[in-house]
């Protein structure tokens, strides 16, 4: 998911090619930042000696290299001039080569870096994390005044649950997730284009009941994920008690794949041995790892590609997003397997009726307003060079916001009755809350004590919330230790077991 993201150019900067050692045959000019006394925070002199920053800035280099300018971006100030974007998830950081760059966003500018000795100067304002690495137990302490958290995390929800749970997400100001509501939404960052989806049919309608009739299944299901939060298999081993499925992979594998797309690799790149061999099947379960609104992946989005109808489990908003009104079945409108597996006989046999979850594919029939103006509003691209990745795209915009941060409070501290300080931000569950993890089928309270799905996810959904509190705890009593996180934890449930909490 996150490979591309070093292969593509964003608009905002042009990418330097740094040699390093014996080829110094290329021409760069480095601005040094030197380690100004006023570069590091004031503290009280009981914290001065475990939180004075070490000299990062004078071993920092960041390149004065010409980059896109937004038509709105004037800001000539020099690299020492500018506020700095920490990524707190080095692995994550979007530049290459080295540790620091700067950008030049639509409206300002910005140094970027992964070097965490900058941690607690003045002049870094926010720190961006990638949501699936991030753990309570390692945040940066003290959370200072003068920075703002922000938080990417395009992953599924059971990649890390804390966020899920109000008093994590509203310590971050500003969110790039696949929620709708967040600052900068990630929603539709598996569909590439409006052109993808109305792709002509893979495999036509004749071609697969004649498939059909030497015995291929109606239904593909292709999963080696499995014991997952969404509990899938379950499900999916209700339904193959009355309709005939074709699963391959590790979960409820009942048919051996080619030799030839044994290698996952050939899904995951949709290689087009692997996307012919799907597109065969009339239906694809697409039933997704978490479930929460508008997490949506290639599972749905595939099958719509080709030409095949996605049964589908995950979104609960899902239909807000679908090309038409029946383009995809969903299998919470059904009351029970057998009766979603009764609805998708009756398609099989019914050439017409099948044929109608396929007319998206003459342009006319898409009538989504929303699909079509959130494809056509974003500026972010999918393997789209002439835009920035999402990456790029959400580090300006937290650039962008700082600036305009930074700005207000020097007006307002500058003229205090002539300007309003700067409102802040703060996340809520609506830019990334999930709800608790359910059984696939059936009820929770009727699975044994010893199933595994029961010991594992809910168990990590209430866990995570037990971190959250703890991390709140810790940033609330001003605390620099995160491995103290656990000692706030025992705090809490012995405050909530006394009725206190």
């Amino acid at each position: 998911m996150l490979s591309d993201f070093t292969d593509m150019a964003g608009r905002w900067r042009l990418l330097p090619c740094v040699a390093l050692g014996l080829f110094a045959v290329l021409c760069w000019v480095w601005v040094s930042f030197a380690s100004f006394p006023d570069e590091q925070l004031h503290l009280d002199a009981a914290g001065r000696g475990a939180f004075q920053p070490q000299s990062a800035l004078s071993d920092m280099e960041f390149a004065a290299v010409a980059s896109y300018r937004g038509p709105g971006n004037s800001d000539r100030r020099s690299n020492k001039e500018l506020p700095i974007l920490l990524w707190w998830s080095g692995g994550l950081f979007p530049h290459f080569p080295g540790d620091t760059e700067r950008i030049d966003c639509a409206t300002s500018s910005c140094l970027v870096t992964s070097n965490r000795k900058v941690q607690l100067y003045k002049r870094t304002a926010s720190i961006i994390f990638y949501g699936t690495d991030f753990r309570a137990y390692e945040a940066p302490l003290p959370r200072l005044d003068h920075q703002t958290w922000a938080l990417f995390h395009e992953e599924s929800p059971m990649n890390n649950y804390i966020l899920s749970h109000a008093p994590a997400i509203r310590l971050f100001n500003y969110t790039a997730t696949f929620r709708r509501e967040s600052d900068y939404p990630l929603t539709l960052q598996w569909l590439p284009s409006l052109e993808y989806l109305l792709e002509p049919v893979a495999v036509a309608l004749q071609e697969k009941n004649r498939l059909r009739r030497e015995g291929l299944a109606p239904v593909l299901y292709m999963q080696s994920h499995c014991d997952v939060p969404s509990d899938r298999d379950r499900y999916v081993q209700e339904l193959m008690k009355y309709i005939e499925v074709d699963s391959y992979g590790k979960c409820l594998n009942n048919k051996p794949l080619p030799q030839h797309l044994e290698d996952t690799a050939t899904a995951t790149g949709e290689e087009p041995g692997f996307m012919n061999f799907v597109a065969r099947y009339k239906f694809h379960l697409a039933l997704e790892n978490g479930l929460c609104p508008d997490y949506m992946t290639e599972k749905l989005w595939r099958p719509l590609h080709q030409g095949c109808v996605p049964v589908y489990r995950g979104s609960s908003a899902v239909a807000d997003w679908m090309p038409n009104d029946h383009s995809v079945v969903i299998i919470d409108n059904f009351p029970s397997p057998k009766s979603l597996a009764d609805f998708l006989r009756r398609l099989d046999e019914n050439d017409d009726e099948y044929a109608r979850y396929l007319e998206f594919k003459d342009h006319r029939s898409v009538t989504n307003a929303r699909l079509l103006e959130a494809l056509e509003a974003r500026e972010w691209g999918v393997n789209d060079m002439s835009k920035p990745n999402y990456l790029n795209g959400f580090e300006c915009y937290v650039c962008d916001q700082e600036n305009s941060r930074l700005a207000s409070e020097r007006a307002y501290r500058k003229s205090p009755k002539k300007n309003q300080p700067p409102q802040s931000k703060m996340a809520s569950n609506s830019h990334m809350g999930c709800p608790l993890p359910s059984p696939g089928y059936g009820h929770v309270q009727d699975l044994p004590t010893d199933d595994g799905w029961l010991q594992i996810w809910p168990q990590d959904y209430w866990q995570s919330l037990d971190q959250a509190e703890g991390l709140e705890s810790l940033i609330r009593h001003n605390e620099s230790d995160p491995s103290l996180l656990w000692k706030h934890i025992q705090n809490i449930a012995v405050s909530r077991a006394r009725g206190k909490h």
